[in-house]
């Protein structure tokens, strides 16, 4: 991956291949579990904090319903806002664990 920018198509939805390096991001089936569970993972990160900082900012009466609804918002916002870069840094990190082959390579 040559880290140019415009690799989204739009939010949601990711080009077949790098605009300037021709790198295809789909090299298999099933690379998307990886972003899924990186943006799962970051969520879990940054909700954990959120509901122990809030219980422990409103102690000892914590008021459930504005807790939830912070911890909704969290788990709702972070998913959408990290998705883009979720997908590309799990492509990076496949490219770490399995270079390019031979016939892969970008231009062949």
């Amino acid at each position: 991956m040559c880290g140019s920018r415009r690799v989204f198509e739009s939010w949601f939805a990711l080009a077949d291949a790098c605009a300037r390096c021709e790198f295809e991001f789909d090299r298999a089936e099933g690379l998307w579990l990886g972003a899924v569970g990186m943006n799962t993972i970051v969520t879990l990160l940054l909700l954990f904090p959120t509901i122990v900082l809030g219980f422990v900012v409103t102690w000892p009466d914590p008021p459930a319903i504005p807790l939830a609804g912070l911890a909704l918002g969290v788990s709702v916002v972070v998913p959408l806002l990290f998705y883009p870069v979720s997908y590309t840094l799990w492509s990076s990190v496949d490219l770490a664990m399995r270079p390019l082959e031979p016939g892969e390579a970008p231009g062949r």
